[in-house]
């Protein structure tokens, strides 16, 4: 077997299995940090086919800016137990309005 084809091989299987992992995931931050990852693979995937400036823009775009802003918006996500409680105010702080 040729040590090329190996290599090409362990990043097909490599980037099939990051890809459904990544969408399979029931935690999100699981989830962001399998999606970096994959887009790290398929930059090394581009330098394989010789493609640099395609390597770049994935490594840049994909995995860099795209996983920044995920983990960003993931650390402003306020996950808030459900409150059936009527007599609490609405989280938009009118408290004139009634609960439904």
């Amino acid at each position: 077997m040729d040590f090329d084809l190996f290599i090409d091989s362990c990043l097909v299987i490599g980037i099939l299995t990051l890809a459904c992992l990544c969408l399979a995931t029931k935690n999100l931050f699981t989830a962001i940090i399998l999606f970096v990852s994959l887009g790290l693979l398929v930059t090394i995937a581009w330098v394989r086919l010789n493609a640099p400036d395609l390597a770049i823009a994935e490594a840049a775009i994909g995995a860099g800016l795209t996983g920044a802003l995920l983990l960003a918006t993931w650390r402003q996500l306020r996950v808030e137990p459900a409150n059936n409680d009527a007599d609490t105010p609405n989280k938009s702080g009118d408290e004139n309005v009634p609960n439904p």
